[in-house]
């Protein structure tokens, strides 16, 4: 925690941390919508089976007389139990007597029917091309639609892991810097792929990298920070994520080919690598690593770009060892992963944050943003609206945050998201207006339960290991975001039931951060002893607290 006493004679909101921000900003809005992208990529369009007399391109109108394209699609694809053309199956010999039922249904034997045999014909009205259509991923290949997604969430969950180790190791800035490289990598190289195995190893491949690059810029703006500046912190992360769902909207709405969608998203990456060479490295994680020399150079240099005078004479060796003498001595002994269960009080914080991250975070979120079509309304107005209203739900819940703290912030968006999804459930799709405004609701919503959770989680860790903490947390998070899809297939019990499940899940969560400490306007913990001294400092003001209500009896 003494290292507050350094970023304050440097500038804890200067220049140089609006100047890194934006950029980190700018790269969370370009990284952050890759996780959605397949609510567009992997759309499923309206589909039927290829018939003969109706998609031939050689068969004459002779050969059919005068029949109009609905009486052809009667007699060729038999209806399912809505009464509608069937997807997936189609008649072995044209049904001619069908035409003359005048919508009665007659008593002879059912004819034969087989499955597409010749492949489908595709709704392109929406979209021209998807990955759905680009390898016919319905009928009896419509799970691999969902191996798609299961697959990015697999890859989420071992960049969590990975990124958080590698963070701690190698620095924010490195893992920062390579995971964008191979995100734009795998993103354009995933528009190219030729088969559908290959685009689902670079799917794996991306998702891997996604983590690590929101981890880090989260990591490389709240560590330059003072606290009454982290929920801001928190809070532009959101909306700069948000709009980047919102150009991502607007770029799939203009290019409905896939390929070109994924191309459009991915490139660009590329041109933010270059400013990355301009990046500093956390000084707090340099110095808390057994670094302090390359420490007092970014301080030196961040006090320079703040415009602080004299930070060469005020800032030395001396001071820096000064300051951080308990923190440099606990370098050295090297952090480890064993290091969070060792002590009692970082174990309960990392288990319940792993719960809480878990219950209120990955299974109803993912669950609820991977899934908008199933919802069925305009996946592009959802979209947009839902990252539209984020915004300002974002700055209020940033009010929310610094006024009431973050334990019951936590406790209220939880608690409103899940009623939320429970509301959607029970109102009848005939409502149309009423659903689209709670399901922007609760895609606002989500946003903010994200960032709180995100804020209350770095605040709780010491530096010295929060990366790896917060990648073990990512990665039990994350085995909720596996769930989630999986969750999806008791549709076929009950249309209902999955969403019923997230809104119940996200309603019980909201109670675990009441078994945090609140953070509100605290410093951050630099060492694993900052964090079991608060503990025992807190049990220890209790106790006297206790003695002083006692004593004048």
């Amino acid at each position: 925690m003494a290292f507050q006493d350094l970023l304050n004679q440097v500038g804890s909101m200067g220049r140089y941390q609006i100047l890194q921000m934006a950029f980190l900003l700018i790269c969370s809005a370009m990284v952050a919508p890759h996780v959605y992208l397949e609510n567009f990529t992997a759309a499923i369009p309206g589909h039927r089976c290829w018939v003969h007399i109706l998609d031939n391109d050689t068969f004459s109108d002779s050969d059919s007389g005068t029949l109009s394209q609905d009486d052809l699609l009667r007699i060729s694809i038999p209806l399912d139990s809505n009464l509608r053309p069937d997807k997936c199956r189609r008649f072995v010999q044209p049904q001619w007597h069908l035409l003359h039922l005048n919508g009665t249904f007659s008593n002879v034997t059912e004819p034969d029917t087989e499955p597409c045999v010749d492949g489908w014909v595709y709704d392109r009205s929406t979209f021209l091309s998807t990955t759905v259509t680009e390898w016919d991923l319905v009928c009896g290949s419509q799970v691999l639609g969902s191996v798609a997604k299961f697959v990015l969430m697999i890859g989420i969950l071992v960049g969590s892991f990975l990124g958080g180790h590698l963070s701690d190791r190698f620095g924010r800035r490195l893992v920062f810097t390579c995971a964008l490289l191979k995100v734009a990598i795998t993103g354009t190289c995933a528009a190219l792929a030729p088969t559908f195995s290959i685009y689902c190893l670079l799917h794996f491949l991306k998702g891997v990298c996604v983590t690590p690059i929101y981890m880090n810029s989260v990591l490389l703006m709240v560590e330059w920070t003072s606290p009454k500046f982290k929920a801001l912190v928190t809070t532009l992360t959101l909306c700069a994520s948000s709009f980047g769902k919102i150009v991502m909207t607007g770029l799939a709405f203009a290019f409905r080919n896939w390929h070109h969608l994924q191309l459009v998203m991915s490139v660009p990456i590329f041109f933010f690598l270059i400013p990355t060479r301009w990046l500093s490295e956390s000084a707090r994680w340099l110095i808390v690593n057994n670094k302090p020399q390359k420490g007092l150079q970014e301080l030196r240099k961040v006090a320079c770009k703040n415009g602080v005078k004299n930070s060469g004479d005020a800032l030395t060796m001396e001071v820096v060892r000064t300051t951080m003498r308990g923190e440099l001595e606990a370098t050295q002994t090297k952090p480890s992963l064993r290091d969070l269960f060792r002590a009692p009080n970082l174990r309960k914080r990392v288990f319940l944050l792993c719960l809480l991250r878990y219950a209120s975070y990955t299974i109803p979120i993912f669950g609820f943003s991977i899934h908008l079509q199933h919802l069925k309304s305009n996946v592009f107005l959802m979209q947009c609206l839902s990252a539209a209203m984020s915004i300002p739900a974002c700055v209020a819940a940033m009010f929310l945050l610094n006024h009431i703290g973050r334990r019951i912030s936590q406790l209220f968006l939880s608690f409103l998201f899940g009623i939320t999804i429970l509301a959607i459930v029970f109102v009848p799709e005939e409502m149309r207006t009423l659903r689209a405004v709670l399901i922007t609701l609760a895609g606002a919503n989500y946003v903010v339960i994200a960032g709180s959770n995100i804020l209350h989680s770095n605040e709780l860790l010491p530096t010295v290991i929060r990366a790896r903490a917060l990648g073990v947390i990512g990665t039990v998070s994350n085995v909720g975001a596996v769930v989630a899809p999986v969750l999806m297939t008791l549709e076929m019990y009950s249309a209902s039931l999955p969403w019923i499940i997230y809104g119940v899940i996200s309603i019980l969560a909201g109670f675990v951060p009441l078994l945090l400490p609140e953070t509100k306007d605290k410093p951050l913990p630099d060492s694993i002893q900052d964090v079991e001294n608060e503990w025992k400092g807190s049990r220890h003001t209790n106790e006297e607290g206790a003695i002083i209500k006692v004593t004048p009896f």
